[in-house]
């Protein structure tokens, strides 16, 4: 496999990762811009919507069969929530030419339909915006994920966590916004929006791919040379403020089980231990989490933790009965005491090095997982490979779990109650 990224315009990174085993290409474009209530939910349909259609395929029918045509080809919109940041953008894949059955240049006809859609959107040149009737449908398709968030307890309480938890920072708004926002998005809005996006955002292009090929990088370089940029600085990575004294939320609904999210902020750099200490809280199997609140003491159906890098935070989520909320919630608080007092096997911190190597070593497996683990390490302000990043996780010994524990303090937990429990 080889990596490299270079700078292909004011602020837009092209980057490259060649692997001979994969029979296909992608191409992952994202652009980086703010996380507000303002502008979420008309970025994210203006994406959807260049998805629909382009100046030469004038229709979701003509796009979505050109693409298929291709070898099964196709194109998809995404939106998402990184640290203070909005991340969007489009994501494709086709059948790379020496697999073409009658010698087609495959590569470049899709580069022409995604091409296309990203710089030549389909314009109504009488409301100078998108077209009226794609707008319904990509309305329709952002509110039903909006809607299956909320519908679903578990991601609604990890996110009512994070709210609580960064309130006041970027890093609480949802990256689709609100179903009202985006009910109120225009053709004409959205249209300035994405014109704005190609102006003003932080874009990072990826090709993934069997083998080299140059015109990729060159058709985006001076595709973007044409457009007028003024792009801004967008801090992805920013340490969230500690809360004291620790906010606590508590919310009633008629679900079958409670949940429980509890929140720590730490302001160590240490960033390998902090993942040490999350896994071995709460990471695997074998975490104390597990291994104490679920197995021996039936306090929970499932109970884990996530380090949230970008955020230098840790989320414990657990979903429990009512009448245990208060026993769960202590020995959450008194595992962590435990790592911090220094009560660590050499089990458990094997147990951790074990399934990091095991998610180490299906890096590159997909396309798609090449693209995830190099567009996060260009988040975090580096670009080590899986094998360096195992490398230094391996090194991270029992005293630095231990002072990195230390530093992981209280902040905030959110309670979803069942009414069905409540005496």
């Amino acid at each position: 496999m080889n990596y490299k990224r270079e700078v292909i315009g004011d602020n837009i990174g092209f980057s490259t990762i060649i692997d001979s085993k994969f029979n296909t290409c992608s191409l992952y474009v994202r652009f980086i811009t703010e996380l507000s209530n303002e502008t979420s939910a008309v970025n994210s349909v203006a994406c959807e919507l260049c998805t629909m259609s382009n100046s030469k395929y004038r229709s979701i029918e003509e796009l979505s069969d050109a693409a298929a045509e291709l070898y099964g080809g196709y194109i998809s919109d995404f939106s998402g929530r990184r640290g203070d940041v909005q991340i969007l953008g489009f994501s494709s894949q086709w059948i790379c030419n020496r697999f073409a059955l009658e010698g087609e240049d495959i590569t470049e006809e899709m580069l022409d339909i995604v091409h296309g859609c990203i710089l030549s959107p389909d314009i109504d040149t009488k409301n100078g915006g998108f077209r009226q009737n794609n707008l319904k449908i990509a309305q329709n398709n952002i509110i039903s994920a909006i809607e299956s968030r909320l519908n679903d307890k578990r991601v609604y309480a990890v996110n009512r966590a994070y709210e609580i938890a960064f309130r006041g920072e970027p890093a609480e708004n949802d990256a689709n916004g609100t179903i009202e926002e985006v009910r109120n998005v225009t053709a004409e809005s959205a249209f300035k929006a994405y014109m704005n996006l190609l102006e003003t955002a932080q874009i990072e292009i990826f090709y993934v791919a069997p083998e080299e090929n140059v015109t990729v990088a060159e058709m985006f370089r001076k595709s973007f040379a044409e457009i007028n940029r003024n792009p801004r600085e967008y801090k992805i990575c920013s340490k969230s403020p500690l809360k004291n004294p620790p906010e606590n939320v508590t919310e009633e609904f008629d679900v079958n089980q409670s949940k429980l999210l509890i929140t720590l902020k730490s302001n160590s750099d240490d960033y390998f231990a902090s993942d040490m200490f999350n896994i071995i809280l709460g990471g695997t199997p074998v975490s104390k989490l597990f291994t104490n609140l679920r197995e021996k003491m039936s306090l929970c159906y499932y109970c884990s933790s996530n380090f949230y890098a970008e955020k230098n935070t840790i989320t414990i989520e657990s979903g429990v009965d009512r009448a245990n909320i208060e026993k769960a919630y202590n020995e959450i608080l008194h595992q962590i005491d435990e790592i911090r007092n220094g009560n660590i096997t050499e089990e458990e911190i094997q147990s951790a090095l074990l399934m990091i190597d095991n998610d180490c070593s299906g890096i590159g497996d997909t396309p798609a997982q090449y693209f995830s683990w190099y567009f996060s390490r260009f988040c975090f302000g580096d670009s080590i490979t899986p094998q360096e990043y195992l490398q230094k996780i391996s090194e991270v010994t029992k005293d630095r779990i231990i002072r990195i524990a230390e530093s992981f303090r209280l902040d905030s937990s959110y309670c979803m109650l069942n009414k069905e429990s409540a005496e």
